[in-house]
């Protein structure tokens, strides 16, 4: 019966806290989406080109506007990189497109307050420039030549590379057209459910280990480990610490947030807190990734600078809130103790819901789980062989659907077309038909495509 209740509890607990912050999730996931649909990933490609200082800023700016989770960050990150951006430039967008985004400063809000949401962002601004720094110092030529080669090779890392190539930007006509018209509707739709779908269980995890944090692991633990009797080597150990123990969750993307609340709840300092947030790029699954798609010895390196930056970033920011006064000094949350009431939240939470079940019959109803099921696939035998036995058989043996921009084996889709001459593959159903509604538009947006 003990075990039963104190499940319970912890369950309960991270339904306290998913009802909190519902509707910012579902607003940022929307806006996001938005987003994604106005502005083209060839678009960004080709202006993250020189690792100079104007291609930093647009690596940062167009990183913010472009979040995503950081699996798919890592993916586009890849993409990016094969498409004519420099290594510099693709890993300063993928952390921006995970720690400089709207969707986690109004989590951040809402379960710990605006101290946290500035920390973050100005944290995350002053960690992409001691990264930048980093990478001047440090960075090889030939390190990058050998990245590019293994990237080039295209090796399979996660299900979310997919999802991560996918390009459903409208970017003929007026802007406000553009985002109202029906094709928006349905790209929007499109963006936000493989948004979730690639963050859903990491949101979920993040929960669930938070609420069983919460409710099993007494604070007196957390303030003995995070040297709370110490104020000086707590200042010092949090930032340090906050990035193993993200390593270590395996949790990433906003996911971590809930996470941080048991963190700040146990006595880390503000550092800590701010330093843990930054670490969902190095947590092992993705260190794995990077050894896929650049090799081990970068992927190595990456962890290094990481590490480095992330904790030097959050010590700096802690120190710099504390001088200023700005940092919070009372560690209790109240949201672990918070029910659901008949206030603004349930009905901001109600009303997104109903959005969000719009959204999901216009997924639905234009091919949505035709693409996901696409998007999960493995490359087939053939696509492997074809990269392993060089560029000139891997050009010949690969597509590029020009609805979603997902890479596609033309020997294996189920789905084309033959236009003016030329055949054309599709990755789902649904990106056919979008195809076949007005092909004159997207055969001119694959030709001015690079490298097309």
């Amino acid at each position: 019966m003990f075990v039963v209740s104190a499940i319970l509890h912890a369950l309960q607990i991270s339904f306290f806290m998913l009802w909190e912050v519902l509707w910012p999730l579902a607003l940022g996931f929307l806006l996001s989406a938005m987003i994604q649909t106005v502005v083209s990933k060839r678009a960004v490609a080709s202006a993250l080109g020189k690792p100079d200082l104007k291609g930093f800023i647009l690596a940062c700016g167009l990183g913010a506007a472009s979040s995503s989770c950081s699996y798919a960050a890592v993916a586009v990150a890849r993409a990016l990189f094969r498409r004519g951006a420099s290594f510099v430039n693709a890993i300063i967008f993928e952390f921006a497109s995970t720690n400089l985004v709207f969707e986690l400063g109004l989590v951040l809000l809402i379960l710990l307050g605006w101290q946290f949401v500035a920390a973050e962002f100005a944290g995350g601004l002053l960690m992409a420039v001691i990264l930048w720094i980093l990478f001047k110092v440090t960075l090889r030529q030939r390190m990058v030549d050998d990245a590019r080669r293994q990237a080039e090779r295209g090796v399979f890392g996660s299900t979310h590379e997919a999802h991560g190539e996918m390009d459903m930007s409208i970017t003929d006509g007026p802007f406000l057209s553009r985002i109202f018209s029906p094709r928006a509707f349905t790209a929007i739709a499109h963006s936000f459910y493989m948004d979730l779908h690639a963050l859903y269980v990491d949101l979920g995890l993040g929960f669930l280990i938070a609420g069983a944090l919460a409710a099993w692991v007494p604070n007196s633990w957390w303030q003995a480990f995070f040297l709370t009797n110490h104020p000086t080597l707590n200042e010092f150990w949090g930032p340090l610490i906050g990035p193993v123990i993200s390593m270590l969750s395996f949790v990433c993307s906003v996911g971590n947030v809930p996470l941080a609340v048991v963190l700040w709840n146990g006595g880390i300092s503000f550092g800590g807190v701010i330093s843990f947030i930054f670490a969902d790029l190095i947590i092992l699954p993705i260190l794995n990734i990077y050894r896929k798609y650049y090799g081990g010895r970068t992927s190595l390196y990456l962890l290094g600078v990481s590490y480095a930056a992330m904790a030097l970033a959050g010590f700096l920011i802690g120190g710099a809130f504390q001088l200023l006064g700005l940092a919070p000094t009372n560690h209790h949350v109240a949201v672990f103790e918070t029910q659901p009431t008949w206030n603004y939240t349930s009905f901001l939470d109600i009303a997104f819901l109903i959005l969000m079940a719009v959204l999901a019959w216009r997924f639905l109803t234009t091919g949505g789980l035709e693409m996901l099921r696409a998007h999960a696939r493995r490359p087939a035998a053939g696509a492997k062989l074809a990269a392993m036995q060089g560029g000139e058989m891997e050009r010949h043996q690969s597509a590029i659907d020009p609805v979603c921009g997902m890479t596609v084996d033309p020997r294996s889709a189920e789905y084309r077309s033959f236009q003016k001459g030329e055949t054309y593959y599709f990755c789902s159903a649904g990106c056919k038909q979008t195809f076949d509604k007005d092909p004159g538009k997207y055969i001119a947006r694959a030709k001015a495509a690079p490298g097309a």
